[in-house]
């Protein structure tokens, strides 16, 4: 990979990033336009993941931040942890437009602030600004949202440098979410869920209170979206592409509840207008980071990018007030997660990498295999022949019909089962298609068939997802 931009790369990034500055100048002129801001921001995330990308290249092949990419024919070593390079132009991003969704509170709530119109009373004068009508709440999930993704990249980088076991990085996020899980606590606190009217009878309420319950669900989300990420990985690109379907999922989600699609200002407005101005500036670093990233890749994104992108969509689920519509977009790493257990929890032996197998001959991916040193437990034999017969697995026995080799436990090789070998950049493509109607339908039920389970969808009242 060349490790400077070209002319037109260059012009290209200098026009992108230009513009996006002369939008934010304009923002302030009315009340700060929170949300043209936030779209100059993620076009300046843009060029700054780009050029950051390209420019730091060389720094992490010297650095020995590195890696083969073993689904080629050369296998040729190119710069890894990139995700980290993302990460960090993504927080810089969000921390430098924390004053735009509160331009107009600081100017209308604060003395001095530009409104001069304002008669200002002695008493009024003693006591300073006018804090108490500044919403410290919204400030608050800003704050949580960003001290949650420091801790997180932290965990991603220690994870890219070291290799942290499996079971030693698997609870941290948990602990990364406890200032969202705290200000959820403190600003919402709503704990609980809406029980489908089929099981009101037998329930006896329409409305189920969970208590601390709902903090360890919250806590799980925590868990699972970073980890979930981290383990649909493999081939080139489909970390970063998921992220950016599911990404772009929930922006249409988001954007169901903002006028003019909706009649009225709805209650969850702030709470989805919080998720848009979360994700635009990730659709942007995230973008450019998939360009490097994508078939054939030029870097790879590592740890850091997965653990990133899984805590974002965790924050603004949990801050957003929607974590069960966040859920319905993760179906096929919900099915990945479910599929894997088998090798996470070792019934099956688990490789270190589980990602398909290149075939050097014909340029194809295929499932990659787990060799049986010995033959499973005739209990664990049962299950794999099942699978087999099902077309959920690849069982290879011996001529004593005893098991000495079945595909990984992954979707990937499960696609390859079901589809045979195929190129590495069809193959994600393929799961990338996958995502994007799984996504579709989930919004889809969440919002038209719910309504045969539930008596109304949240557009139309209320502000629980």
């Amino acid at each position: 990979m060349a490790h400077k931009l070209t002319t037109t790369e260059s012009l290209t990034l200098f026009v992108l990033a230009s513009s996006s500055f002369g939008i934010l100048a304009n923002t302030f002129h009315g009340d700060g336009e929170p949300l043209i801001a936030s779209l100059a921001f993620s076009g300046i995330g843009f060029a700054a993941t780009y050029s950051l990308v390209r420019w730091l290249g060389g720094v992490f092949m010297a650095a020995n931040i590195k890696g083969k990419d073993m689904s080629k024919v050369r296998k040729v070593e190119i710069p890894e942890g990139m995700g980290a390079v993302c990460a960090i132009v993504y927080l810089l991003t969000i921390i430098v437009f924390i004053p735009f969704p509160f331009y107009k509170d600081i100017v209308a709530a604060t003395s001095g602030g530009g409104n001069r119109d304002v008669v200002i009373e002695v008493h009024q004068i003693e006591t300073g600004r006018f804090l108490h009508r500044f919403p410290h709440s919204k400030l608050a999930s800003y704050l949580s949202a960003i001290l949650s993704l420091q801790s997180v990249v932290l965990l991603g980088i220690g994870d890219d440098l070291f290799d942290i076991r499996w079971r030693h990085k698997f609870f941290i996020p948990a602990f990364a979410s406890i200032p969202i899980l705290v200000v959820y606590f403190v600003d919402f606190g709503v704990t609980q869920v809406v029980v489908p009217v089929p099981l009101q009878g037998y329930f006896g309420v329409e409305l189920l209170n969970l208590g601390w319950l709902y903090y360890v669900y919250m806590a799980a989300i925590a868990i699972f979206c970073p980890n979930c990420i981290n383990i649909l990985a493999g081939v080139n690109g489909i970390e970063v592409s998921q992220s950016l379907v599911i990404a772009v999922l929930l922006l249409i989600n988001d954007l169901l509840y903002l006028a003019p699609i909706t009649s009225y200002p709805h209650p969850a407005t702030d709470s989805h207008l919080f998720s848009i101005y979360l994700l635009l500036p990730f659709i942007g670093v995230s973008l450019a980071l998939w360009w490097h990233n994508w078939y054939p890749a030029k870097v790879f994104v590592g740890d850091t990018y997965c653990y990133f992108a899984g805590m974002i969509f965790a924050i603004v689920g949990i801050l957003g007030h929607f974590s069960k519509t966040l859920l319905l977009l993760f179906i096929p790493q919900i099915f990945n997660f479910l599929y894997s257990v088998p090798q996470l929890s070792h019934m099956v032996p688990c490789p270190r990498h589980r990602l398909p197998r290149f075939n050097a001959r014909t340029g194809l991916l295929e499932p990659s295999m787990t060799v049986w040193e010995r033959p499973p437990s005739k209990l664990i034999a049962t299950m794999l022949h099942l699978l087999h017969k099902v077309k959920l697995l690849r069982v290879e026995v011996s001529p004593k019909g005893d098991i000495v080799e079945s595909s990984n436990f992954t979707i990937l090789n499960l696609w390859l089962v079901w589809f045979g070998p195929m190129r590495e950049d069809h193959l994600a493509m393929s799961i990338l298609a996958f995502q994007s109607i799984c996504g579709v339908m989930a919004l889809l039920v969440r919002h038209k068939l719910a309504l045969l389970v539930f008596r109304q969808d949240n557009r139309a009242f209320g502000s629980m997802a």
